[in-house]
């Protein structure tokens, strides 16, 4: 079992909030992509908190880290993924690495055990 957490960009916020569909992130076209700027600053970002490209398939980048309780990463076009272990301390870790990845003001962060969005404001 696993612990999921997204990072979007905030016009997907905006579209996912205005509507009624339980389904909205599993359609593709409802997801806002990210700039190919945003894109590589996620990928360098990542790299900086010691994630580490383990392979790139159709899906997108796949990050490993050293230290368990960071769990795994995807970066695709439309959101960063973070897979965390279901303990607390994995938990806690990947929600905070999501958490201070929305300091730009860009991105939005969706807890999906929760069913809720957190931005920095």
């Amino acid at each position: 079992m696993s612990y999921d957490i997204a990072l979007y960009r905030i016009e997907t916020k905006e579209k996912e909030e205005a509507t009624n569909d339980d389904n909205f992130f599993e359609a593709k076209e409802n997801l806002v992509p990210f700039t190919p700027q945003q894109y590589e600053e996620l990928k360098a970002r990542l790299i900086d908190y010691d994630y580490e490209c383990s392979t790139e398939d159709e899906f997108g980048i796949h990050f490993n880290h050293e230290d368990e309780d960071f769990g795994t990463a995807l970066l695709t076009k439309e959101a960063l993924y973070f897979t965390a272990s279901w303990n607390e301390d994995s938990v806690f870790e990947v929600g905070m690495t999501a958490s201070e990845f929305t300091d730009t003001g860009e991105f939005a962060k969706y807890d999906f055990q929760n069913g809720e969005w957190e931005l920095m404001e």
